[in-house]
C-alpha cells in the first residue's frame, strides 16, 4: 500500500538558502515532484546530500512531529527544522490508520516524551524506552508500536542497531509491509537498502535518481573491505 504517491515542490526555498545549494533540492525544484512507487522506498548517498533534509520535511509536511514520534506527539527541544516542509504538497492515496516518524539523531528526545507523558506502555512493549539500552529501545518500538496499515519513516535506523538486529529490522519491516505498510528510509546500511523490492533513491551531485542495490558505493565499499580487509586497510594506512 502506498499512501503517499508523491511530493510537489511548490516554489523554490527563499528563506533557508543553504536549501538551493543541495542537488536533490534542485532537482526538485527543477522537476517539481519525486514520487514514491514502491511500498518501500531507501534514501542512500553521502553525508550532506540532502537525504534527511527531504526526509524532515516529508515527514513535517505529512503531520509528524520534526523531531520524531507519532502524529499525536507533540515536542520540542530545538527548532532546528527548515521551511521546506512549508513548500512541499503531498499527493496522498488514503489517510493512513498509523505511521510514525522514527530519527536516529532525536531519539532520545522522543523516547523521553514518551515516558514521561504517559503513553500506554503494552504499545512500547511494556517497559518504559529509557530502561532498555539504544537499541533495543528503537527495536520495541517498531516490534510494538508500529500496528501497520501505517506510513513509517525512518531517518538511519541502522544507527542504534547492530547487524543481528538491523536484520530484526527488515522483518519487521516485512510484516508491516504485508500489513498494508509503506517506508521510506534514509540510511547508510547495505543491510537496509537490501529489503527486497525496495526503490533505492540515491542522492549525489547531480540530485535524486533511482539506482540498483549493487550500484551503490555502499554495496560495493562494504563488499571489498569484507572480502579483503587487510588489502583496504593497508591501502588506507599507506604513506604512498
Amino acid at each position: 500500500m502506498n499512501y503517499l504517491r508523491s511530493v510537489v515542490l511548490r516554489e523554490q526555498p527563499q528563506r533557508d538558502l543553504y536549501l538551493n545549494d543541495i542537488p536533490a533540492v534542485q532537482q526538485l525544484i527543477r522537476v517539481g515532484h519525486l514520487d514514491f512507487p514502491k511500498p518501500v522506498t531507501v534514501f542512500v548517498g553521502e553525508n550532506g546530500t540532502g537525504k534527511s533534509t527531504i526526509l524532515e520535511a516529508i515527514a513535517i509536511a505529512m503531520g509528524f512531529n520534526a523531531e520524531g514520534g507519532g502524529r499525536e506527539h507533540r515536542f520540542s527541544t530545538q527548532d532546528s527544522h527548515s521551511e521546506l516542509w512549508r513548500l512541499l504538497s503531498t499527493i496522498k492515496t488514503v489517510t493512513p490508520d498509523d505511521g510514525f516518524f522514527l530519527r536516529a539523531e532525536s531519539f532520545y528526545n522522543t523516547s523521553s516524551y514518551i515516558d514521561q507523558s504517559g503513553s500506554r506502555l503494552g504499545r512500547y512493549g511494556y517497559r518504559p524506552l529509557h530502561t532498555r539500552s539504544h537499541g533495543e529501545a528503537f527495536l520495541a518500538l517498531v516490534q510494538n508500536r508500529f500496528e501497520g496499515h501505517g506510513l513509517y519513516l525512518l531517518d538511519e535506523p541502522e544507527a542504534a542497531l547492530s547487524p543481528q538486529r538491523l536484520l530484526s529490522l527488515l522483518v519487521s519491516m516485512h510484516d508491516l509491509v504485508e500489513l498494508d505498510s509503506q517506508f521510506i528510509v534514509a540510511t547508510h546500511s547495505p543491510i537496509v537498502m537490501a529489503f527486497p523490492g525496495a526503490e533505492i533513491k540515491l542522492f549525489d551531485e547531480n540530485g535524486i535518481h533511482t539506482v540498483d542495490y549493487r550500484e551503490t558505493d555502499h554495496y560495493q565499499i562494504t563488499k571489498q573491505f569484507i572480502n579483503d580487509p587487510d588489502r583496504m586497510l593497508n591501502y588506507l594506512f599507506s604513506n604512498d
